[in-house]
């Protein structure tokens, strides 16, 4: 199993859990991280350091949230690797607790 970067880090893209990676298995889009499936560990020490909690086990992820699994792996596969702690977006503080930001996301 993997883990999966979930809805509620579209447009905060806070960076805690990329630190923590062993394997280095974040990847970075402009205003989304994702976990690439094929290099993730399972280890789970990236859940408890995301301020949004937008990080699932694959197992764990709600109904209305399963596209992302698909997502993640999509977009891991063209985005760049990221293995250092950035800064949040801007106006990340004012995004983190909205709902329905699938539609803010950009590829």
């Amino acid at each position: 199993m993997t883990h999966v970067v979930l809805e509620s880090c579209i447009r905060c893209k806070y960076t805690d859990c990329v630190d923590v990676c062993p394997v280095d298995c974040f990847r970075e889009g402009p205003n989304f991280l994702t976990i690439d499936p094929d290099e993730c560990i399972d280890c789970a020490v990236c859940i408890p350091e995301c301020p949004v909690n937008a990080i699932l086990p694959e197992e764990d992820v709600p109904a209305d949230q399963v596209a992302f699994i698909k997502l993640n792996a999509d977009l891991a596969k063209n985005w760049p690797s990221i293995t250092k702690r950035k800064s949040p977006l801007p106006d990340a503080d004012d995004w983190k607790d909205r709902k329905d930001k699938l539609s803010e996301l950009i590829r």
